[in-house]
């Protein structure tokens, strides 16, 4: 029995990494999810700059150069580990103040070591550095390798400044205590690309080039710059 739960497990969690690291297929239903994935993000700011324990976070998304947000990290694991899921990119326009975007991104790691259990999380990640967000652009980023990162304040009285590329603020439910993002990787999700815009497009040609755009994206756009103090 035991070694049918860790074949399972190691499975699911090498299923997992899979479907956040490769650049799948494309597929009839990913319009759908490009598009579920937009308002649950929208979702999870409104969450986040609203909650008592990120009080700071309005504040940092104001200096931001750009912000990626995940409405929901898997993590599963028995001595191996893995999780991942994906999210949006959008691109703080410095002379109007307006949010550009979103691109499509996975984030996705393994882990090895005694573990156990399940849980899933909310990520909203603060792009701090031009460098950083230029990686974003041309290929996949490792945090805590390509680009520093550090986990966002909680609570009153937690303003400190926070200077690494990356500033990760998270919710978890479930077994695992805590969200480590230091070792994911951070990559481009080329088919939700395509689907939400209708024709394959890059991350710099959605942000930078800004040659496309969905209108079904002003929620959240309008959601970000709401919260941007």
């Amino acid at each position: 029995m035991n070694k049918i739960r860790r074949h399972f497990t190691i499975t699911g969690g090498a299923v997992v990494l899979a479907a956040a690291f490769g650049h799948m297929p494309a597929r009839a239903s990913d319009a759908t999810d490009a598009s579920a994935l937009v308002e649950k993000a929208q979702s999870t700011i409104n969450a986040f700059t609203t909650h008592k324990d990120f009080p700071t976070l309005q504040s940092a998304l104001g200096k931001a150069k750009a912000v990626l947000v995940f409405p929901q990290i898997l993590k599963a694991g028995f001595i191996l580990g893995g999780s991942g899921g994906s999210g949006v990119l959008l691109v703080r326009d410095e002379k109007t103040g307006n949010w550009v975007g979103p691109a499509f991104y996975t984030m996705g790691s393994a882990s090895l070591g005694f573990q156990a259990g399940a849980s899933s999380a909310e990520v909203v990640m603060v792009v701090h550095s031009q460098k950083a967000l230029d990686s974003l652009y041309s290929n996949k980023l490792k945090l805590g390798a390509d680009a520093s990162v550090a986990i966002g304040p909680k609570g009153v009285g937690t303003g400190a400044s926070l200077t690494a590329d990356f500033i990760a603020y998270s919710t978890v439910k479930g077994a695992f205590v805590g969200m480590a993002v230091d070792g994911s990787v951070l990559d481009v999700r080329d088919t939700l690309n395509a689907a939400y815009y209708g024709k394959p497009v890059t991350p710099t040609d959605i942000l930078a080039r800004q040659n496309v755009n969905n209108p079904a994206s002003a929620g959240l756009q309008n959601a970000l710059k709401s919260a941007t103090k």
